[in-house]
């Protein structure tokens, strides 16, 4: 079942709904879905609604049209926005929410990429956990030819996927890196012919929806808590017991009897 479809930034930011799958599309296509500040504020307040949201399993971001994924901030619009450093941190004040508003999303995050995928778009393609992307696609963060640097908080997660060392190729040269060496990188999780990113999406989407939710969103923190900690050390014996948690659901239940009478499980979540 499709909900309607809702609008946010002056219609430059669309939600729908296709059952239990939340897909926010970037739609700005003349200026290649440029995130604007209204875009990034709207994210930070719809992104946590829809993770409150026990509907909604799966979020999946693409951008509108086949040119572009997001190029990322609109560069017109730094003589008003980001003139000097004053302005850029409350920019950034204003940015950074709706960026770790992704990336704090308990349930499974999408990104579905065709064309350009570059500053604040990999940024934000880079805060998901699972990037699909089209063969012609090309990947940047070429802030150098501008004079203005990634901070911290926008850097970490590429250090995190791709490493230090391709983290400081794709800044100190600027260039825009392919799909094949984006996929090389660890950086996307499929490439496939650019008219197949949006099924080869969705059929993703899909499946990881038809799971247990709750299975998901420990995986999920268990991943992200080894990135920050790998030697485990700050594991509190409340995090260790929910490793073991699942086995007291009706999930559990459901899934091993699915299973045993050779049927597809229905999971709902508790």
């Amino acid at each position: 079942m499709t909900g309607p479809q809702e609008e946010f930034a002056g219609g430059k930011l669309l939600l729908r709904r296709e059952e239990s799958i939340a897909i926010v599309t970037f739609n700005h296509p003349e200026r290649m879905n440029a995130l604007e500040l209204e875009m990034w504020g709207e994210l930070a307040r719809l992104v946590p609604r829809l993770d409150r949201d026990e509907s909604v399993r799966v979020l999946v971001f693409k951008g509108a049209g086949d040119r572009a994924f997001s190029a990322g901030a609109d560069i017109a619009r730094f003589a008003e926005e980001r003139s000097n450093s004053e302005q850029a941190r409350k920019y950034a004040e204003g940015f950074l929410p709706g960026l770790d508003a992704i990336g704090n999303f308990s349930k499974p995050t999408v990104s579905s990429i065709r064309g350009a995928c570059v500053g604040g778009g990999i940024e934000l393609a880079a805060a998901t956990d699972i990037r699909i992307a089209g063969e012609s696609s090309r990947f940047g963060v070429p802030v150098a030819k501008l004079g203005l640097v990634a901070g911290y908080s926008e850097l970490r997660r590429f250090v995190q996927s791709i490493g230090p060392a391709r983290t400081l190729d794709m800044l100190l040269t600027a260039r825009l890196f392919s799909a094949a060496e984006m996929l090389g990188a660890g950086f996307l999780a499929r490439v496939v012919p650019d008219d197949e990113v949006e099924k080869t999406a969705t059929e993703t989407a899909g499946r990881i929806a038809s799971l247990a939710p709750l299975v998901q969103r420990l995986h999920k923190e268990f991943v992200k808590t080894i990135l920050f900690d790998p030697s485990l050390a700050s594991l509190t014996e409340e995090d260790l017991a929910k490793q073991f948690t699942c086995f007291d659901t009706a999930d559990f239940k459901e899934g091993v009897d699915a299973f045993l009478t050779k049927r597809d499980p229905g999971f709902e979540g508790r």
